[in-house]
């Protein structure tokens, strides 16, 4: 079997799935019809985000924590994470009977939080960056001798997400692209070292945040670079460095890396969740982000790795309405109106028999460009898309309404 990397071959991402058969779910595949209309071709969702904790981070941990030695697994182990990383080593350590300490950034999400506790793991709050956390994580390792579980540069690490790619070539044997969310590269990488294994015409794009995405300014330096993040709604995907294993076997093997604005992903993620019924994180999403974004990019059939579901209600909310936004399903405005009783009525009753569901209302009654008799009215408006939202402006105007956007 051809070698695809000094440290992660075929063969061990094919015994990473025997030692994982009985620990892991089969996650399911899932035909995606608005998708594959979209791109003209087959379209299918990896479902990991139904995995066991919520994403593909049991399978690199349980291979990674099940091959300590006996001394090894005395010591207990100690991770970094800001949320799925940390409940996969939770998770696996339980079930290994082996003790976890896990450090997480203080703002990490409180139901992360609570969900690694859950699994048994002791938690270090502390720190403002998953990079903080790393640091405490690996002082917490030389000082009381736990063994540190990277999240994704260890060969047994990265066969053991490869499992996933396993698992979508025996699921769809007629795979022609594989695309999935890229952090630090441990599931992309695993993923491109399954499929060289099995058949090599498969090709694999991986997709980072664009404000976040290290692998294209790495690929294009010819090494791994660090590069300063930006924010994103994505922080599953959110690395500043690729890992060293990863950017190897991906810099030789991947076919492309595309990035994903802010705005795409929570259009993906609203996606998932209206049209496929699967909650999903933003970084979880990103697969899916690059298909709106670069459907010129991917030949069908297609499978799309749903990394993982572990979103934060409060965030699921604030995205959601976003998405919304995005999609041309919110529209906001400023609508002049004459200040005398009976005018705001009969504005919101031209919204209602436009079919346009009013969802918030602020009236501004002085302001220095504002005459006399005048209000203003900011209006946020629910519509059924962006061709409704031109009908809406255009009545409105029409009636002989001023508005003002932005």
């Amino acid at each position: 079997m051809t070698m695809t990397s000094p440290e992660v071959r075929p063969a061990d991402v094919s015994a990473a799935r025997d030692v994982l058969r009985d620990v892991v779910a089969l996650t399911p595949l899932l035909h995606s019809r608005v998708l594959s209309d979209r791109l003209g071709g087959p379209v299918f969702l990896k479902c990991e985000n139904l995995q066991r904790t919520g994403s593909f981070k049991p399978r690199g941990a349980y291979l990674r924590i099940s091959r300590l030695t006996a001394a090894e697994r005395e010591r207990g182990v100690v991770a970094a994470s800001a949320g799925n990383h940390a409940q996969g080593v939770a998770f696996a350590a339980a079930l290994l009977g082996i003790k976890a300490t896990v450090v997480m950034p203080a703002g990490a999400p409180l139901p992360k939080i609570e969900a690694t506790r859950g699994y048994g793991a002791e938690v270090i709050l502390t720190g403002e960056t998953v990079e903080h956390a790393l640091e405490a994580a690996l002082a917490h390792a030389d000082e009381h001798g736990p063994v540190f579980i990277h999240p994704f540069d260890h060969p047994d690490i990265v066969a053991g997400q490869g499992t996933v790619g396993l698992e979508i070539i025996e699921q769809c044997p007629q795979v022609r692209t594989i695309t999935v969310p890229v952090g630090g590269g441990g599931l992309a990488a695993g993923i491109t070292v399954a499929a060289s294994g099995t058949d090599p015409a498969i090709k694999v794009i991986g997709v980072q945040a664009e404000a976040v995405a290290c692998f294209p300014a790495s690929l294009a330096a010819g090494h791994p670079v660090r590069i300063s993040p930006a924010g994103t709604m994505a922080d599953g995907i959110a690395v500043s460095q690729p890992g060293d294993i990863a950017y190897e076997i991906l810099s030789r093997r991947i076919d492309r890396m595309v990035t994903v604005s802010e705005e795409t992903l929570s259009r993906a993620l609203l996606l998932c969740l209206e049209r496929s019924k699967q909650v999903v994180e933003p970084a979880g999403a990103a697969g899916v982000a690059a298909l709106l974004e670069h459907p010129e990019a991917f030949e069908p059939p297609v499978v799309v790795v749903l990394s993982g579901g572990n979103i934060d209600p409060l965030l699921l909310a604030k995205v959601l309405r976003h998405g919304l936004s995005a999609a041309g399903r919110y529209l906001t405005f400023r609508c002049r109106i004459a200040d005398r009783p009976g005018a705001l009525a009969r504005l919101l009753s031209e919204l209602a028999g436009m079919g346009a569901n009013v969802l918030d209302v602020v009236h501004e009654r002085v302001a220095p460009r504002l005459l006399v008799d005048e209000v203003e009215v900011l209006l946020q408006v629910e519509t059924r898309g962006p061709a409704h939202s031109d009908e809406v402006i255009g009545q409105l105007r029409q009636a002989g309404y001023t508005l003002r956007f932005g």
